[in-house]
């Protein structure tokens, strides 16, 4: 048969020809590809823009005209503010993600015990709908050192005058040095006191209102024989008037307040005085003595606890991230803990497994791979935390509590106006940034397959 009287190959019956099929088949990925660019470009233009643009600002000047090299990053390591804010970055890294892991993973398992647990979920989630900035102003009136206002002091106060007894007379201070002169943190009695012998002690410096309400007139002190006796009073007189180192009728003793006989420096003897003042210590012989007001009679009264001082900063500003972020952490794991298999646990019930066995044996393992994403997840957002530390630390302890995203913005925009340095920064951040985000990718592509 000659070439000519060859038919041509016929369409696959029933079907469309390849390459309609091949137009059809790719129809789907197109359209994918059409609704997908808007996003594609959006994304290029707020991340995959400003990344590149700071990669390229961080190789110039503060003023971007001349080409430095690496030398903004060999300064920004030479930086002693910079260094400062990594080793608080590392801190972060290293306790906050670790912590709310922790207490989200007790949280959860707890909520499983108790009544009302999605109300108590509900409670510990709330701090999630505040901002960072209401959270840290928040935060700073709870750090606040006046135990008045700030919640922690008034609780450190509290605890700390419930097993100390604070000084009855803070401030209270001799009119001059005729009578009492410095010792240590109190007064001493200039002149020294025989048997038989009375001293008058008067002090300033306190407001007649302040004084106790057992407070009665102080009236002179009168001599006993083979004893030292003596007045400690209020020398001042509401309106003005009366003799300074004498006892007016108007004067009130001031009750309950330490004396201490001393002899050749040595405390022989301690009482205290009474309603008016008054004191006496019976039996004194072989003088001379010294009169003494010990320090615990004029010591301030306890502050709390200097929370957002250069040594505190940094762990209250983590645990101010802690109360906003225990809910993420708690819900996450709680999902996961949701789907464990229930018949495991059962089993090892029956088994006679404790509770504490099951949990550190049979829980913690089959939740690692999603208490594995909670701390990832964590560890790249501590990275970048910067609203909490900018509102919380005042700006003396500021540099104390510094980290690297507030340090970034410090250098471009806060004062600094090297925008080169500040890119450099921000380049930093980013690589460490990326391997735990690729960690992170990585667990959620495993966990579909």
């Amino acid at each position: 048969m000659s070439a000519t009287n060859r038919k041509a190959p016929s369409a696959p019956a029933g079907g469309a020809a390849p390459a309609a099929v091949l137009r059809r088949s790719r129809r789907p990925r197109i359209t994918a590809i059409a609704f997908a660019l808007p996003a594609l470009v959006l994304l290029g233009a707020l991340v995959g823009y400003p990344i590149l643009y700071s990669i390229g600002r961080s190789l110039f000047d503060a003023s971007g005209d001349r080409f430095v090299g690496l030398d903004n990053y060999q300064e920004m390591f030479s930086d002693p503010a910079t260094l400062k804010a990594v080793r608080n970055t590392a801190i972060w890294v290293v306790a906050a993600p670790a912590l709310l892991t922790g207490v989200g993973l007790v949280l959860a398992v707890l909520t499983e015990k108790i009544r009302w647990a999605t109300a108590f979920k509900l409670l510990i989630f709330m701090p999630m709908a505040v901002s960072f900035l209401a959270a840290g102003i928040t935060f700073r009136l709870v750090y606040d050192q006046d135990p008045q206002r700030g919640v922690m002091n008034a609780v450190a106060v509290a605890v700390h005058d419930a097993f100390n007894d604070s000084s009855a007379y803070p401030g209270a201070r001799p009119r001059g040095t005729e009578v009492l002169k410095q010792s240590g943190d109190g007064y001493q009695a200039v002149a020294s006191v025989e048997p038989g012998k009375a001293v008058t002690l008067g002090l300033v410096g306190l407001p007649p209102a302040s004084l106790p309400e057992q407070a009665r007139p102080a009236a002179p002190a009168q001599a006993a024989e083979d004893a030292v006796t003596g007045v400690v009073y209020l020398d001042f007189v509401p309106g003005g008037g009366g003799t300074p180192g004498a006892v007016d009728p108007e004067e009130r003793g001031l009750p309950h307040m330490a004396v201490e006989l001393t002899k050749d420096d040595a405390v022989v003897a301690t009482t205290t005085t009474g309603d008016d003042g008054s004191f006496r210590f019976p039996d004194a012989k072989d003088g001379p003595y010294g009169v003494r007001l010990p320090g615990k009679n004029f010591a301030k009264p306890y502050a709390g606890i200097d929370w957002l001082g250069p040594t505190l900063v940094t762990p209250a500003i983590i645990g101010a991230y802690l109360w906003i972020w225990t809910g993420f952490s708690m819900v996450l794991i709680g999902a996961g803990l949701s789907s464990l298999p229930r018949e495991t646990l059962e089993a090892a019930r029956m088994d006679g497994a404790s509770e504490w066995q099951i949990f550190r044996r049979i829980t913690v393992p089959l939740l690692a791979p999603v208490l594995g994403v909670v701390f990832v997840t964590l560890v790249i957002n501590v990275m970048k935390v910067f609203d909490l530390v900018y509102i919380i630390a005042p700006g003396p302890v500021q540099e104390e509590a510094n980290v690297l995203a507030l340090q970034m913005w410090l250098v471009s925009f806060g004062g600094g106006n090297n925008q080169g340095l500040g890119s450099a920064i921000g380049v930093v951040l980013l690589l460490l940034v990326l391997p735990a985000m690729a960690l992170n990718i990585r667990r959620f592509r495993r966990s579909n397959r």
